[in-house]
């Protein structure tokens, strides 16, 4: 995963300028046609499953007022789990992107909706909407790679801080909501400032992130618990709220995860984006986004964003109508001779986790290690993690060389 614009052999060198715009005139007619065709169904279809979702919750939140019984806890926590993914996913995700604002309800509306997550919706749609779809895969512009905590291209030098990244990475997904959260603040940015030197702005989205916070600590860990107080029942209740959190959080990282970070999808460099053209935008999205196969449910439970090369090519589109465009864009890219990223979740999740462990490393060492050398690469590890720059430097030019001669040899 280097740069495209570093590759020795570039996988759009051979698409003509000419090409490209007629790629994002193609795009256009795909997306016009959903403009077109969306009506009373699709509007149907948002509004059954926000039902559906407030049902299951208010249905599990009720059936775990008696969690002290463990057939009880298991479908209490199991529904809620579910309902919070929905919640999270395709409802308030897609709504958020403004997907459904073309009804005109003030009820399912982006200016209008809040989410059952740490931050605050107008501040997720500024890092997410703005800066994410805006820059996607553009290293040093999207934060959302890596969220600013990890390395995830061949050419960020390496640091043994990086070793890390995989337990980062896993406690990041357990709670994630609060990891976006810190994101969403550029927490680790501002809190290189002093405190007395913070900007107002900064301090009042810190107040607000902290206000949500609490509004949700409240519901989760204190009054659906304390109603189980008549039953024995609160600390199942607590244990069932915050198991169903972390399930939310897991799923939701995971789908993100493999959405950008699966083997196959391509990173761009700064400069690259300068003069950027709508056709070349298009192309970045192409390359930069994954997707995931399976069933009609794992799909809606992903809120379509195992369609993610369609969601980035059109955020705004209900997500209902991303399976039906998908062979179309599929067929744009066979057309042009680009390359479809798709694989099962289990597929994409192992490659995307294969690729934060082999980043954490420094290069071409996992590619390197085989059961003989095994004792001299963790040597070599352990010079280069204890050592300075310069052995970093010498080290790192031994590992080049051992897979050029592997390259080589096959």
């Amino acid at each position: 995963m280097t740069t495209i614009q570093k590759q020795a052999q570039s996988p759009i060198a051979h698409l003509t300028p000419e090409d490209i715009e007629q790629i994002g005139v193609e795009l256009d007619a795909i997306r016009q046609s959903v403009l077109d065709s969306r009506g009373a169904d699709d509007a149907a279809y948002i509004r059954k499953v926000i039902k559906v979702q407030r049902s299951l919750e208010l249905g599990s939140r009720a059936v775990l007022l008696a969690s002290i019984f463990p057939p009880a806890w298991v479908v209490g926590t199991a529904g809620l789990s579910v309902a919070k993914i929905l919640e999270n996913m395709e409802i308030g995700h897609n709504i958020l992107h403004g997907q459904w604002d073309w009804m005109r309800d003030p009820k399912i509306h982006s200016t209008t909706w809040e989410w059952d997550m740490a931050t605050p919706a107008r501040a997720w749609q500024h890092s997410h909407n703005e800066l994410h779809h805006t820059y996607t895969n553009v290293i040093g512009k999207d934060n959302d790679l890596g969220y600013g905590i990890m390395r995830v291209d061949e050419d960020q030098r390496w640091h043994p801080f990086f070793l890390a990244q995989p337990l980062w990475n896993f406690i990041n997904a357990c709670f994630f909501e609060y990891g976006i959260a810190a994101y969403d603040l550029e927490l680790g940015r501002h809190l290189r400032v002093p405190k007395d030197k913070r900007s107002p702005q900064f301090k009042a989205e810190v107040r607000a992130v902290l206000k949500k916070i609490r509004a949700q600590a409240t519901k989760d860990y204190l009054v659906h618990p304390a109603l189980s107080i008549p039953t024995g029942s609160f600390l199942p209740t607590l244990a069932a709220n915050f198991t169903a959190n972390v399930v939310r959080n897991l799923w939701s990282h995971s789908v993100i995860m493999c959405g950008h970070f699966p083997e196959g999808v391509e990173t761009f460099e700064k400069a690259s984006i300068d003069g950027e053209t709508h056709g070349e935008w298009y192309v970045r999205q192409m390359l930069g986004s994954a997707n995931i196969s399976g069933s009609k449910a794992m799909h809606m439970m992903t809120g379509n964003l195992s369609f993610q090369i369609e969601h980035h090519l059109f955020p705004d589109l209900n997500s209902n109508r991303y399976a039906e465009i998908a062979p179309q864009v599929q067929a744009l890219f066979e057309k042009y001779g680009l390359t479809y990223t798709t694989g099962s979740l289990p597929k994409q999740v192992y490659s995307a986790w294969h690729k934060v462990v082999r980043l954490s490393l420094p290069n071409g060492w996992l590619a390197t290690t085989t059961k003989k050398n095994l004792p001299s690469q963790v040597a070599l590890l352990y010079k280069m993690s204890k050592g300075g720059p310069k052995v970093r430097r010498a080290a790192q030019a031994r590992l080049d060389q051992v897979a050029r001669r592997q390259d080589l040899a096959a």
